[in-house]
C-alpha cells in the first residue's frame, strides 16, 4: 500500500521561544518570511504526500487561518496589482488537503500520534515534525517512501550527531546494511551520553505502519512523564522489523534558537534579492568588532 496520509504534531507549547509564543504557534515563526510548518507541508507535497492531519492544541488556531484562504487580502493584493504576491499567498491554501485534530492535553508525541489514528486507519503513514527542516535535492521523506516501497517496514529517519548531543535526541543501535541503512535492534529516548548505544539520532521523519497504534495505546509514559513516539517504535521492533535510514540533506534545527537563527541566516543567504545586502552587513559587524579589538 501506497503512503499517501500524513501527520504533522504541532500542539507543543513553544516553551522554548516565549514569550513569542505565548500569543503565536511556534510553527508559525518565520524562516525569512514563511512559516516554519510551511516549509514541512512542503516537503510532504513534493514527497507524494495526499492528505495531512495536523495535530493541534489550544491557542493554534493561526495554523487554519494561514492554510485557508484570505479572502480580504487576497482581493487588496489583487485590486494593487501585486499578482507575485498573491501568488505566495495562495500557496499555502492550494497546497494539500490538510485536516486538524485537537491534542487536548500535553501528553507527548506518541500521544499526538495516537490522536490522528482514525485518520490514518490501516494504511502506513508518515510522521514529520517541524522542529526539523530538510533541504535535500531529492525530499527527506520521499528518500525514506522509496525505503518503505522497497521494505515495507517501519523506516526512522535518521543522521548521526555529535556525542555530547545523543541526550536531546531519540537514539538506535543497529545493524548496518548498506552505506545508509540499518538495521535497528534498540531505540532509547533521550539517553544520557554514558547509556547511548551510539550517536545514530533520530531526526523527525518517520514512516510507520498501523501497527504503532495498538502500541502506543498500552503505551506508559517514558522520558519526561509523556507517551513517547520512539518507546512505542522500540516495542513495535518486538514484532516486526524496523529499519533506520541516514537520508541525504541538510537538516536545520529549529527548535532551539541558536539553530532558528542559524536556519534563518543560511536561507535568507540562498535568497538572490537579500544575500548581498547581507553579506555587506556581516563585514560592516566584523570590521567593527576588528576595530575594537585593535
Amino acid at each position: 500500500m501506497r503512503v499517501k496520509k500524513a501527520i504533522i504534531p504541532a500542539a507543543g507549547l513553544g516553551t522554548r521561544f516565549l514569550p513569542a509564543t505565548k500569543a503565536m504557534p511556534k510553527e508559525m515563526l518565520p524562516i525569512v518570511d514563511k512559516p516554519t510548518i510551511q516549509y514541512i507541508v512542503e516537503e510532504a507535497v513534493q514527497s507524494g504526500i495526499e492528505d495531512i492531519i495536523i495535530v493541534t492544541g489550544k491557542g493554534k488556531r493561526a495554523i487554519e487561518d494561514h492554510f485557508d484562504h484570505s479572502i480580504e487580502l487576497e482581493q487588496n493584493l489583487l485590486e494593487k496589482g501585486k499578482l507575485e504576491l498573491l501568488e505566495e499567498v495562495q500557496k499555502a491554501s492550494k497546497l494539500v488537503d490538510i485536516h486538524y485534530i485537537r491534542q487536548k492535553e500535553p501528553r507527548g508525541l506518541g500521544h499526538a500520534i495516537w490522536c490522528a489514528r482514525k485518520f490514518i486507519g490501516n494504511e502506513p503513514f508518515a510522521v514529520l515534525l517541524g522542529d526539523d527542516i530538510v533541504k535535500a535535492q531529492k525530499p527527506c521523506l520521499a528518500q525514506m517512501i522509496a525505503q518503505y516501497d522497497r521494505y515495507r517496514s517501519s523506516i526512522i529517519g535518521v543522521q548521526q550527531v555529535p556525542e555530547n548531543q545523543v541526550s536531546r535526541y531519540g537514539i538506535i543501535d543497529g545493524q548496518s546494511l548498506t552505506d545508509r541503512l540499518y538495521s535497528v535492534s534498540h531505540l532509547i529516548e533521550k539517553p544520557k551520553q554514558i547509556d547511548a548505544p551510539s550517536n545514530i539520532a533520530i531526526m523527525g521523519r518517520y514512516i510507520l505502519n498501523p501497527g504503532i497504534f495498538d502500541m502506543l495505546e498500552n503505551q506508559k509514559p517514558g522520558a519526561g512523564g509523556e507517551i513517547q513516539l520512539t518507546d512505542a517504535i522500540a516495542e513495535l521492533n518486538r514484532f516486526e522489523a524496523v529499519y533506520a535510514y541516514d537520508f541525504d540533506g541538510t537538516r536545520y534545527d529549529v527548535g532551539e534558537k541558536l539553530g532558528f537563527i542559524q536556519t534563518t541566516i543560511d536561507f535568507a543567504l540562498q535568497r538572490d534579492e537579500l544575500r548581498n545586502d547581507l553579506l555587506d552587513y556581516f563585514s560592516q559587524i566584523l570590521d567593527k568588532k576588528h576595530a575594537k579589538i585593535k
